[in-house]
């Protein structure tokens, strides 16, 4: 019995570790707790980003993502999105959410809006040299148990010092 008992622990822990770490659209009561949710949501999705995790990228975003870039252009679809990332930001890119530029509004029945700015760096010039930036707009949806991202626009992309 003892066995089984350790064998459901397991279990149970596995599946809260594969969990996503903000709560469900309907739990959050406040802006102050849908700001949290989607900061944190935002800070897992770069550390996936930046540290090109692209089986955990893939978990944050939806099947049909629309990305609207200003010097790309449309990208639909969560493949073309990941290898996007693996072939053009992996090793080659860092982002960084500007410090107090994050604002978020909830969608009612559907999840949040989130727009900022962002800096991007390439490796070892974060302190120094060609620094870009731009505003972005991100869409969360919360369906099926989880948030994930399902379109966003970034834009006015410049350089940054």
């Amino acid at each position: 019995m003892r066995k089984f008992s350790v064998l459901l622990m397991m279990v149970a822990l596995s599946g809260a570790c594969g969990a996503q770490a903000v709560p469900a659209l309907g739990d959050i009561k406040s802006q102050e707790e849908l700001t949290k949710a989607i900061t944190t949501l935002d800070k897992e999705l770069f550390d996936a980003y930046n540290s090109c995790d692209i089986d955990k990228l893939g978990t944050l975003v939806v099947d049909d993502l629309e990305f609207y870039h200003d010097k790309t252009g449309l990208a639909v679809g969560k493949q073309l999105f990941l290898d996007a990332i693996k072939n053009n930001i992996c090793g080659k890119v860092t982002r960084k959410l500007v410090e107090g530029s994050l604002e978020v509004y909830p969608l009612k029945d559907y999840g949040a809006v989130e727009i900022g700015v962002h800096r991007f760096y390439h490796p070892g010039t974060q302190d120094h040299g060609d620094v870009g930036e731009a505003k972005f707009i991100t869409l969360w949806q919360y369906k099926d148990g989880a948030w994930k991202v399902s379109r966003v626009i970034s834009y006015d992309h410049h350089g940054a010092k």
